[in-house]
């Protein structure tokens, strides 16, 4: 029987997921053609590819959940081009009339948010990386929504009020600090860090790993959140690192899986 407080933070998670999505729609539902042609930070990607990407990923959440067949095609296309798919798939969308593929990336957040509350909560799901639980899927798809609707934002020039839903990506954040060593072929510490963030509300502190750890990370959740998607530069950032170790891991963090990103240079407009 699954246990009852992992079931509720799943429905938690599934429903910022959900309030996440919305967000973002509601930046881009209303865009005029020539807008969804803007350019975003990320090199090369207009609106029209950060939303494309988006819902491409959410159809591979879909058929991970539903369809573990036509999941295993996604991931034999994947491996004939490891470089190039994620770019291509983005590309592919984006060639779509805006209101096309604004209604497809609808129709999939849709059909996945009820794929989500469907599944069973112990199952985990086939990925590119390890299986997953539904609640990490929704975790990670959160991120990801976050993280490309920042660029849609500063394409925008709209700064975003932070939420409490920021507290998954950090938490994906710390959970892959050991990633963000592996990706690059470098060790990853021994010892464990301490992160301290201050939540959006100004008044909570979240907090990850020993109290007494040497190597420390504080201070704002949401700088924390930008610089592990890598939407910001350090240098831009109020993050204070304590110890050699905790230092280096700031200027390598990642939340997300894939090869080492470029990340953003110093003083780009956010």
């Amino acid at each position: 029987m699954p246990d009852p407080s992992a079931v509720d933070a799943a429905v938690a998670v599934f429903a910022d997921l959900r309030e996440e999505g919305r967000e973002l729609d509601s930046l881009v539902g209303e865009l005029t053609v020539p807008d969804w042609a803007r350019a975003t930070p990320a090199p090369g990607w207009t609106i029209a590819h950060q939303i494309a990407h988006l819902h491409w990923t959410d159809r591979a959440s879909l058929l991970s959940l539903t369809d573990a067949t036509g999941f295993g095609h996604l991931v034999e296309e994947a491996l004939k081009a490891p470089d190039t798919f994620v770019d291509e798939g983005a590309r592919e969308g984006a060639e779509l009339a805006p209101a096309e593929l604004l209604a497809r990336w609808r129709t999939t957040r849709a059909a996945l948010d009820e794929a989500l509350a469907a599944a069973s909560p112990d199952t985990r799901f086939p990925w590119y990386g390890p299986p997953m639980k539904a609640a990490s899927m929704a975790s990670a798809r959160l991120m990801e929504t976050w993280a490309h609707g920042q660029d849609v934002a500063d394409a925008l020039g709209v700064r975003r009020t932070p939420t409490e839903r920021l507290r998954h990506v950090a938490r994906i954040g710390v959970r892959a600090r050991d990633y963000a060593y592996a990706v690059r072929g470098l060790p990853a510490p021994a010892e464990q860090f301490r992160v301290e963030l201050t939540a959006p509300d100004g008044a909570q502190v979240w907090t990850y790993g020993p109290p007494d750890a040497p190597q420390r990370i504080t201070g704002p959740a949401l700088d924390f959140c930008l610089l592990v998607t890598q939407r910001a530069h350090r240098a831009d950032l109020g993050l204070l690192a304590t110890g050699p170790d905790a230092d280096r891991w700031l200027d390598i963090a990642q939340a997300f899986a894939g090869p080492a990103g470029a990340g953003r240079e110093p003083g780009a407009a956010r």
